[in-house]
């Protein structure tokens, strides 16, 4: 009979270099990075081809209450940053709420955040259609279902996407 190795827990100040490491290089939520934290445990014990350490869950919310007291991680913050960068790159309000809510962000606090950023929604969905297809956008039913189709599947809501389309028709 083998005897199975014993997993070793990872260490407080371990754990805390790997979250300092990753928040480092930009913000993230406290789910996204508690799986970043689980993962990179994972991904070291596979390249060095050993047994992964054991990241107790009382280890972790220490880990993460401690980032959180310091100002390294705030849900908050990450929300508004990453309703702001994701709308610069092309993004609608759909699109984002669901990135968010993938990253662990509850549906409250995203409200909170969509409805502080005051981003006019319509504006940004006719930049993005100008950027794409130029100007005049276009009037035939084809073409315009052509621009409607494309700013749907970046995330924008339809009466914003028609908005654009009146003030052109009007």
């Amino acid at each position: 009979m083998s005897e199975q190795p014993q997993p070793q827990i990872i260490s407080f100040p371990r754990l805390l270099d790997r979250a300092m490491r990753v928040l480092g290089m930009r913000d993230h939520s406290r789910e996204e990075l508690k799986r970043k934290l689980q993962q990179s445990v994972q991904r070291t014990a596979y390249m060095q081809q050993k047994t992964p350490e054991t990241i107790t869950e009382e280890q972790m919310e220490k880990v993460l209450d401690w980032c959180q007291e310091n100002g390294w991680l705030n849900d908050e913050r990450f929300t508004e940053r990453f309703i702001q960068s994701r709308s610069r790159k092309g993004y609608g309000p759909q699109r984002i709420r669901m990135e968010l809510t993938q990253k662990g962000i509850g549906r409250d606090a995203i409200d909170i955040a969509m409805e502080e950023t005051n981003i006019d929604w319509a504006e940004c969905a006719a930049q993005l259609a100008e950027r794409k297809f130029g100007l005049p956008l276009p009037k035939e039913w084809k073409e315009k279902a052509k621009v409607q189709r494309f700013l749907q599947s970046k995330g924008f809501l339809s009466e914003d996407i028609q908005s654009i389309f009146r003030n052109i028709d009007g």
